[in-house]
């Protein structure tokens, strides 16, 4: 039997092997799940399961705790980097990192069995070497997607903060010098920035949420800087806290950081400007260029092949 024929029997073994352990992992019961689970090392996945969470979000969970463990690192994940990325990305639910592992694992085996499905058992002998790169290239790229998307999309909040924060400052100041507490200014200020940006609404929400809860204000705060993972509002976070420490006005240094924030904002601004003529050149050179060169000489030549040409054929 040819060699690229076992591994393609070994690929459809293990992968009809998984599904037959998902489904029936799926299906056991209680007690029996839970001591199969145990067995498996995999009660603290089980244990991750949302309750207050509908039914399906539960069943969809359950399914993916086995395709998880299987890319799921063996160090304490919930206190790696990987952690703080889902709650900068916004998703604080204790679902998302196994269904993000499991998808990770269901996406590198997935997209290599499609090609293999879509190339056909039969057409592998004569290129083994290239469909094994291909295979093993479907599989990274599948493994690494979700690292991908989810980087994308903590740019994508870190972005909307760092653009709406400074007009949450300056309503914070508003209301600081209109006489309330700092306290009472961050309650404020999440609920009158709940239209223009609810990323921010929501951060600020939460911050008033743990003071309410009787967390400190120094906490809440690093809490805040902590969950958005912006230089700037951890610079904002240590000016409110020393403010509060040594008691210096806080309107006047909400005021002075607000206006440095726009600053930094509007010297983006004019670099992106400043880099767009540079990137224009490229598809002015490529794409319309040659189209204006055609317009303009395309007559010019045509004129010149159809009169001088035949003049000088004739001589």
């Amino acid at each position: 039997m040819p060699s690229l024929q076992i591994v393609i029997l070994l690929i459809v073994f293990f992968a009809v092997l998984a599904t037959a352990y998902i489904v029936m992992n799926a299906l056991v019961p209680g007690v029996a799940q839970k001591r199969l689970q145990k067995v498996m090392g995999g009660e603290k996945l089980i244990q991750n399961v949302d309750e207050e969470s509908p039914a399906w979000i539960q069943k969809i969970v359950k399914i993916a705790g086995p395709l998880a463990r299987l890319s799921l690192p063996e160090e304490d994940w919930q206190e790696s980097p990987i952690r703080l990325r889902f709650i900068n990305a916004g998703y604080r639910n204790k679902n998302a990192p196994l269904i993000y592992f499991a998808a990770k694992t269901l996406l590198a085996l997935t997209l290599p069995g499609f090609y293999l499905l879509a190339k056909g058992l039969g057409a592998f002998e004569a290129d083994f070497v290239p469909t094994l790169a291909t295979v093993l290239a479907l599989a990274a790229a599948g493994y690494y997607l979700p690292n991908a998307i989810l980087s994308r999309l903590v740019f994508v909040r870190q972005r909307e903060l760092f653009e709406n924060f400074p007009d949450a400052i300056d309503l914070m100041t508003v209301c600081v010098e209109a006489g309330l507490g700092l306290d009472a200014a961050i309650g404020r200020v999440g609920e009158e920035m709940a239209i223009t940006s609810p990323v921010t609404s929501e951060e600020f929400r939460l911050v008033g949420l743990e003071l309410r809860a009787g967390a400190s204000r120094e906490q809440a705060l690093r809490n805040l800087a902590l969950r958005t993972g912006l230089e700037d509002i951890d610079s904002l976070v240590a000016m409110l806290i020393q403010a509060d420490r040594f008691g210096t006005s806080i309107a006047e240094s909400l005021r002075v950081h607000s206006e440095g924030l726009r600053t930094k904002r509007r010297l983006i601004a004019e670099e992106k400007a400043a880099k767009l003529a540079v990137k224009l050149l490229f598809p002015l050179i490529f794409t319309i260029f040659p189209s204006m060169l055609l317009v303009l000489l395309g007559p010019a030549f045509l004129s010149i092949y159809r009169t001088l040409l035949p003049a000088l054929g004739g001589q």
